[in-house]
């Protein structure tokens, strides 16, 4: 079996996680008001992505609340931000679930100033990939600055204040400019490769999951929907595909889903799951049918 093909069982979860339904998991909402409405989510949710205002009621607004204690706790104790960390496969949902939480959490009196960085930003500059012969393992540990990495996150843990770089999803590459962090109540910082790293730089850590083949049908179909928007613009390295027939375009992404992306996700992706706190895995439509909680945190 391929990498494109590898799955694994859905209920199949680590041994130091605790399963949850939504039903119970929906009850932690405990009537709390949803400030999100249909034009707001609409901005958050990724294009290929239809979360619905009943998935965040079942779901991420009771992770919020769930969340919020634990971020009161810590910094009780140390007044620096609470770095939330969210991983997952290309394609899985990462970045929608990050938007979300944000604008959640930030609802929140006790936490209002909420920042989110992508780990996209700590990937070498693609004529640095290309020096280094690494293009085509863009993506996989040895394509970040982890130095760079690290010690923006050692800063936010130890002064509240760091420097990001910025990554443009229409160009695929570092762009000039960076993102400035000055003492927020929390970091959400998303990526690929954020647990692959160790526990030791974040507060709490989610993990989006779902089926191999699942995520390998929604990359298709990402793929698709960038060939009418990113891939029209002259600098996307995919501008060559800008007009190309759709088989064309059906091929090239499961060319790089079967020889980078599975791969990564299998290597690298996939075993940090277990590291997660909080595991929300997904259905084929991309809902959420249920959590995996790591078993010290199954308390409210």
């Amino acid at each position: 079996m391929g990498a494109a093909d590898a799955g694994y069982a859905v209920d199949r979860a680590p041994n130091s996680h605790g399963r949850h339904d939504r039903a119970s998991w929906a009850r932690l909402r405990r009537g709390g008001p949803l400030t999100l409405d249909e034009a707001v989510l609409a901005k958050l949710r990724g294009g290929d992505e239809p979360t619905a205002l009943a998935e965040i009621e079942e779901i991420y607004l009771p992770l919020a609340r769930w969340i919020t204690p634990r971020v009161t706790a810590a910094r009780s104790t140390a007044r620096r931000p609470f770095v939330l960390a969210i991983a997952g496969s290309v394609a899985v949902g990462k970045s929608t679930t990050a938007r979300l939480l944000q604008a959640l959490l930030a609802r929140c009196r006790e936490h209002p100033c909420v920042e989110l960085v992508t780990t996209d930003g700590f990937l070498y500059p693609r004529a640095e990939l290309e020096r280094r012969g690494l293009l085509a393992r863009k993506g996989f540990p040895e394509s970040y600055d982890l130095r760079r990495m690290i010690d923006f996150l050692t800063e936010i843990r130890t002064s509240g204040c760091g420097v990001a770089p910025l990554y443009s999803h229409h160009a695929y590459d570092r762009i000039p400019g960076e993102k400035r962090i000055r003492n927020p109540d929390i970091l959400i910082i998303e990526g690929l490769n954020v647990l692959q790293i160790g526990a030791g730089f974040c507060d709490l850590s989610i993990y989006i999951d779902a089926e191999t083949p699942h995520i390998a049908r929604w990359y298709e179909e990402r793929f698709l929907l960038l060939q009418k928007a990113a891939f029209q613009q002259s600098a996307s390295p995919f501008h060559h595909l800008a007009h190309a027939p759709v088989e064309k375009v059906q091929a090239e992404a499961h060319r790089l889903w079967t020889r980078i992306n599975a791969v990564n996700l299998v290597e690298n992706i996939l075993p940090s799951r277990a590291r997660a706190d909080v595991i929300l895995h997904k259905g084929p439509d991309h809902t959420v049918e249920h959590l995996w909680l790591r078993h010290e945190e199954t308390g409210a």
